[in-house]
């Protein structure tokens, strides 16, 4: 996250793999792929992972590509 939008993790809403692959509409594995290569922050809890909702929010932010029409 960027260093000006960070909130107290109190506030921080965390989502599992399965529900940022919903979000996304793309699989657990891609999900996967996003955490390990670090395109995605996450933290590790036991043996699984939690996102920030709003990584997941800036993520797909960034992403988006724009279609100019000319």
């Amino acid at each position: 996250m960027a260093a000006g939008s960070e909130r107290p993790l109190n506030e921080v809403k965390f989502l599992t793999v399965a529900e940022v692959a919903s979000v996304m509409r793309v699989s657990k594995m891609t999900v996967y792929r996003l955490v390990h290569s670090g395109h995605l922050p996450a933290i590790r809890v036991g043996r699984s992972f939690r996102v920030p909702e709003q990584a997941v929010h800036e993520y797909l932010r960034e992403s988006f590509v724009g279609v100019e029409t000319a």
